[in-house]
C-alpha cells in the first residue's frame, strides 16, 4: 500500500466517524439478542393495560424496546385502525392470533391483511371451536380431553384453514397449550398426530415452549424431527413445578418472568435460529411478580441479552 495523503487521511477519518454515529442511532434491539430477531411480545402478556389504554401501552413497548408484537385482539377498535396504531408507535404486527372457527373466513383473513401481518395464527382450535357442555373455556385449570381420532379430526381441520389462508395470501400456524402432549394409545402425542397429517405447505406452527416444557415435551426433538415446520416461538416461563398437561384437575401452573422459572433457552434460542424461526415473542402467564407492564420489561431484557 502506498504512502497515505493528507486528504485521504481525512476521508477515511469521516468515513469512520459517520460509521460509527449510524451504529449509535440503530435500534438497540438490532443488536445482542440471542436468536438474532427482533424482540416481540404477545400483547396478551399486557392485557391489563390494553384494556385500559391501547395507544398508550403499545408506546410504552416501543419505548421498552420491542419492535414487533403478536395481537390476541383488537378490543374496541377495528383492525385498519388497530394497524395504525401500532405504526404509530413504530411497531409491526407479523402474526395475529385470531378466531378460525366456521367456513367463511374471508373477515377473519381480510383483518389479518389489515393489519399488515403476514400469519394468521390459531390459539389451539380445540378451545376455539364451540365447546360441548361441562368442557371449561381455555385458560381454566382443565383442559379439553381429546381422543385420537379428535386429533386426526383437527388435522383436517388445519389442513383446510391452511388452504383458505394460503388462497386468501397468508399462512396459517398452529399455536400449542400443554394438553396436545396427552399420550394416545399408539404411544404418540396428539401434538404428533397434527404434525404428521397436516401439510408441510399449508399448516406450520408457533411452538410455545413453556407450554410444551410444562407438559413434559422438548421444543429441540421437534425442531430436529420436523425441519421447517416452526416458523415462531412463544417464550414463556412457569415457576418449577411438576410436568403437567393441565387435564383431569391438574393445577394451572404459575406464570413467571423469563429467567426466573426452570427453562434454560439457550439451546432453545440455539436451535430455533438453525430451524428458521422468523420471530419470537415473549408472552406470560398469571401471577406477574409485580405488574404486567413491569414483567414486559425483565422479559424484553432477558430476550435481547441472553446469550
Amino acid at each position: 500500500m502506498g504512502q497515505v495523503t493528507r486528504r485521504e487521511l481525512f476521508t477515511m477519518g469521516r468515513n469512520l466517524a459517520m460509521g460509527a454515529a449510524a451504529v449509535s442511532i440503530l435500534p438497540r434491539p438490532l443488536f445482542g439478542n440471542a436468536i438474532s430477531l427482533p424482540v416481540g411480545i404477545q400483547l396478551y402478556e399486557i392485557r391489563d393495560q390494553m384494556a385500559k389504554d391501547v395507544p398508550g401501552s403499545l408506546k410504552m413497548l416501543h419505548d421498552i424496546g420491542y419492535r414487533e408484537v403478536e395481537t390476541a385482539s383488537f378490543g374496541k377498535y377495528s383492525a385498519e385502525d388497530f394497524g395504525k396504531l401500532l405504526e404509530d408507535a413504530g411497531l409491526k404486527a407479523p402474526s395475529a392470533h385470531v378466531r378460525l372457527s366456521g367456513d367463511d373466513l374471508s373477515a377473519v383473513f381480510a383483518n389479518v391483511h389489515a393489519l399488515g401481518a403476514k400469519y394468521a395464527t390459531s390459539s389451539s382450535l380445540a378451545t376455539s371451536n364451540p365447546r360441548p357442555a361441562g368442557v371449561p373455556p381455555p385458560n381454566r385449570p382443565n383442559r379439553p380431553i381429546l381422543s385420537q381420532d379428535d386429533f386426526m379430526k383437527l388435522a383436517d381441520q388445519m389442513n383446510t384453514i391452511g388452504k383458505k389462508a394460503r388462497e386468501a395470501g397468508l399462512r396459517y400456524a398452529y399455536h400449542n397449550h400443554n394438553y396436545e402432549f396427552v399420550k394416545m394409545p399408539n404411544g404418540k402425542y396428539g401434538y404428533d398426530l397434527l404434525l404428521e397429517h397436516t401439510d408441510h405447505e399449508l399448516v406450520k406452527f408457533e411452538v410455545d415452549c413453556g407450554w410444551m416444557r410444562m407438559a413434559g415435551a422438548d421444543p429441540l426433538v421437534y425442531f430436529k424431527k420436523h425441519p421447517g415446520r416452526f416458523k415462531m416461538l412463544h417464550v414463556k416461563e412457569f415457576k418449577p413445578t411438576p410436568s403437567t398437561t393441565g387435564i383431569n384437575g391438574a393445577p394451572t401452573p404459575e406464570g413467571t418472568d423469563l429467567g426466573s422459572g426452570f427453562i434454560d433457552y439457550t439451546p432453545i434460542f440455539v436451535a430455533a435460529h438453525k430451524a428458521g424461526i422468523e420471530h419470537a415473542f415473549s408472552e406470560q402467564e398469571d401471577p406477574f411478580p409485580v405488574s404486567s407492564l413491569e414483567s414486559a420489561k425483565v422479559d424484553f431484557k432477558f430476550l435481547h441479552e441472553a446469550k
